[in-house]
């Protein structure tokens, strides 16, 4: 398999998404969608480096003012930018704001790099979604504006439903399973110009839908385990990435986890 020689070093920016939430390893730490690329690609590069600065939690204002002037000086072949989503979730969101801090994130960024890579993240079906689907469209969109203007890829994951199946969920409905990180990864590394490994669009197998009773168990399960926490971090200002470093701080050479 031949691979574009200039791919020798990734950064990827972002919050939960990019950090890896909910691809469980089995010492406790998250892979997520940027290892796994990450890991695809230094198999193929000797040297290949990665940094991945991403924490869980993060807003577009703190991504920008946290990781953009550090992964610019990086100076990598590929950075990946992946933020935003966060703002459109809260209860209050100025659209103005997430329209300014992104588009500098882009202007810093993409002169920088080789190739710089947005997304339109995925989204499952549901009353969340749909209270929210306005601002993430507008977000999607501007990422399109944003792109045009200044040369990045995007992948777009939104209008792929295969990665809204409930399947590709974690069980607290915000984070991908590990199936669903391994095909973001293969949807970046296509975006790339990479050769095909898998369908990453392909839908899981039917199976027969959950019953209702398990359903609801599974709903109150969820309101109490995930949602009211979450919820009680938004009231009181609070998020699951404060104090946290980033995942990968250096851009230096990819070593898989030991687990």
């Amino acid at each position: 398999m031949e691979m574009n020689a200039s791919y020798t070093s990734l950064v990827a920016v972002g919050d939960s998404f990019t950090e890896g939430m909910s691809d469980l390893l089995p010492d406790g730490s998250y892979r997520g969608w940027a290892d796994v690329l990450a890991a695809r690609l230094a198999a193929h590069t000797p040297g290949f480096r990665y940094a991945n600065l991403a924490v869980r939690g993060k807003l577009i204002a703190q991504i920008v003012d946290e990781q953009i002037d550090v992964a610019a000086a990086m100076r990598a072949d590929v950075v990946t930018l992946v933020g935003g989503l966060n703002d459109t979730l809260r209860p209050k969101c100025d659209m103005g704001m997430v329209r300014a801090r992104l588009e500098e994130a882009v202007e810093r960024l993409a002169p920088s790099c080789g190739q710089l890579v947005l997304m339109r993240s995925p989204g499952r079906n549901g009353p969340v979604m749909e209270r929210f689907r306005p601002r993430m469209e507008e977000l999607f969109t501007l990422i399109d504006e944003l792109a045009g203007r200044h040369g990045a890829l995007v992948v777009d994951l939104y209008d792929a439903p295969s990665l809204g199946d409930p399947r590709m969920w974690d069980v607290d409905r915000l984070h991908l399973t590990a199936e669903g990180h391994r095909r973001v990864a293969e949807a970046v590394w296509q975006t790339l110009g990479l050769p095909a490994e898998l369908d990453w669009r392909t839908p899981m197998p039917a199976t027969v839908p959950p019953r209702w009773a398990v359903r609801r168990v599974d709903d109150v399960r969820f309101a109490r385990q995930h949602l009211a926490p979450w919820i009680g971090r938004r009231l009181t200002g609070r998020s699951s990435g404060d104090g946290r470093p980033p995942k990968r701080a250096e851009l230096v050479p990819y070593e898989p986890p030991l687990s």
